[in-house]
C-alpha cells in the first residue's frame, strides 16, 4: 500500500499515549495522516457520532480510504494499528525486527504487550474516573502509581538482556515507541523512572529524537498552550 494513495486519518487525544504510540510509529515510517481532534475532556469521544465510527467509544481510530473507493478501513485499537503500519507500508521503516529473527519479533511483542495490556488498560481515563467516584482506597493516584510502577519494573527486568540503544538491540522497535508515551505518564503521577535504570536510559535517549518529539503530547495541534509548557 503507498500512503500517498490513501487518505489516513487518525482521531486523536493529545494526551492519550494510546494515540502518542500511533503519532510517533507515523511519523518514524514517515506515514502522513490527517488528524481529527477528539476532546476526552470534553466527552467528545461519547457523542453518538463517534459512537458509531467506534461503539467502544476510546481513542486512537484509524480511517484508511483508497483512491480504488473501497470502504474504508477502520481501526480502534492502538496496536493493530501499529501492526497494520508494518503489514501495509512495509517499504517503510520497519519497527519489528526482520522475519528472520523470530525471538526478536516475539520480545518486542512482549514488550509491547506489558505496556498495552497490563499498565495501559487498568489505569486509562475511564477506570481513573470510576476510582475517583468511588472515593476508595487506595486513592486514584496511587491506584494508577502502584500499577504503573510494577509494569515499568518488568519492563526494565525483561528490557535488559536485549536493549542496546534502545529497548531491542540498536533499532527503534515497537517497544520503544509504546515505552516513551508511558514513561510520561506514569511520571506524571509519581513513578521514578530513575530506579529502572535500562528504560531510564532508553527514554532519554529517544527525547531527543525528532519522531518522538513530534509524536508527543506536548506538541501536538490540540495541547492547550498552557499545557504546552508543562
Amino acid at each position: 500500500m503507498d500512503p500517498a494513495s490513501c487518505e489516513i486519518k487518525l482521531h486523536s487525544f493529545f494526551r492519550s499515549t494510546s494515540t502518542a504510540r500511533v503519532r510517533i510509529a507515523a511519523h518514524l515510517k514517515n506515514i502522513p495522516l490527517e488528524y481529527v481532534y477528539v476532546n476526552v475532556r470534553q466527552d467528545a469521544h461519547l457523542e453518538q457520532a463517534f459512537g458509531e465510527l467506534n461503539p467502544n467509544k476510546t481513542v486512537p481510530v484509524l480511517t484508511v480510504k483508497t483512491k480504488e473507493g473501497h470502504s474504508p478501513i477502520v481501526i480502534s485499537q492502538s496496536v493493530a494499528i501499529l501492526e497494520f503500519f508494518e503489514e501495509a507500508f512495509v517499504h517503510r521503516r520497519p519497527l519489528l525486527p526482520p522475519q528472520t529473527d523470530l525471538a526478536g519479533r516475539a520480545k518486542v511483542r512482549e514488550l509491547v504487550g506489558i505496556v498495552a495490556c497490563d499498565i495501559q488498560p487498568p489505569t486509562n481515563r475511564r477506570i481513573l474516573q470510576k476510582i475517583k467516584k468511588c472515593g476508595s482506597s487506595p486513592s486514584m493516584e496511587e491506584w494508577a502509581r502502584e500499577i504503573m510502577d510494577a509494569g515499568l519494573a518488568a519492563f526494565d527486568k525483561l528490557a535488559k538482556p536485549c536493549a542496546g540503544r534502545y529497548c531491542y538491540g540498536d533499532e527503534i522497535t515497537l517497544a520503544d515507541v509504546v515505552l516513551v508515551p508511558a514513561i510520561g505518564n506514569a511520571v506524571r503521577y509519581g513513578v521514578d523512572i530513575a530506579a529502572y535504570p535500562t528504560i531510564h536510559r532508553i527514554s532519554e535517549t529517544l527525547a531527543e529524537n525528532e519522531a518522538f518529539k513530534a509524536g508527543g503530547w506536548q506538541n501536538q495541534a490540540d495541547t492547550p498552550e498552557e499545557e504546552r509548557l508543562g
